[in-house]
C-alpha cells in the first residue's frame, strides 16, 4: 500500500505483557530518540480544522532526518482508519528549516518521544514514551496486501492486543501533536 498509512495509537493498561510477548515473538529493531517538529503553512493553518486532518513533520531520530506529510481520511463517525502518507529522507534539517521559513510556514508543536520498535508478523509495533504524554502504543500495517482493509486490519491490531493481555485499551485518533497542543479536546474510546 505505497503513501497509505494504516495505524492505530493506543495506551494500554500493561505495557509489560506487550513488551515480554515482543521479547520472544517479534524481532527487536531498535531504540530511538525521535523529536518530531510539525509544521503549518500560514496560507492554510493545518491546526484550526477540526479534527486536524493534515500534519507536515520533520523529525531528527538520532541524526537521521526526514521529512513527511499525513493527509487523514475521517469516515462520518469523526474516525480515520488510515491516512495517505509520503516521507523522505532530508540530508541538512537546519536548511529545509529555514527553507519553511521563507515560505512562511510555522512551527506548532514539538514531540520528543523515546521509541522502541518491532517487526511482530505484518505489523510495526512501536512502544513510545512521549514527554509530556506519558506511554503509548502505536501499531502499523507493513504488509503487502495491497487491498487490505484499513477499518478491518486496525481492528486486528486492537485484537491482537487483547491476546497478549495488555489490559484496558484506549485508543484516540488525534495523534501526538493534537494532544500536546489542545490536550482539553482529547478523547479516548475504550477498546
Amino acid at each position: 500500500m505505497k503513501n497509505v498509512e494504516i495505524e492505530v495509537q493506543v495506551n494500554i493498561e500493561n505495557n509489560k505483557s506487550l513488551i515480554d510477548f515482543l521479547e520472544k515473538n517479534a524481532e527487536f529493531k531498535k531504540e530511538s530518540h525521535q523529536i518530531d517538529e510539525y509544521f503549518s503553512p500560514a496560507h492554510r493553518n493545518f491546526i484550526e480544522v477540526r479534527p486536524v486532518k493534515e500534519w507536515l513533520r520533520l523529525r531528527d531520530s538520532g541524526g537521521k532526518h526526514s521529512i513527511n506529510y499525513k493527509n487523514w481520511h475521517y469516515g462520518e463517525s469523526g474516525k480515520s482508519h488510515y491516512c495517505d502518507e509520503y516521507e523522505t529522507k532530508i540530508e541538512d534539517l537546519d536548511q529545509l528549516k529555514k527553507i519553511l521559513d521563507v515560505l512562511n510556514f510555522k512551527s506548532v508543536v514539538k514531540v520528543d518521544k523515546i521509541r522502541k520498535t518491532w517487526i511482530y508478523k505484518d505489523y510495526e509495533v512501536a512502544v513510545d514514551s512521549v514527554e509530556g504524554l506519558g506511554d503509548f502504543v502505536e501499531i502499523e500495517y507493513i504488509g503487502k496486501d495491497e487491498k487490505a482493509n484499513p477499518k478491518k486490519i486496525t481492528e486486528e491490531m486492537i485484537n491482537f492486543l487483547k491476546s497478549v493481555g495488555c489490559g484496558k485499551i484506549s485508543r484516540n485518533y488525534v495523534g501526538y501533536p493534537f494532544q500536546l497542543l489542545f490536550p482539553e479536546e482529547v478523547k479516548f474510546e475504550e477498546k
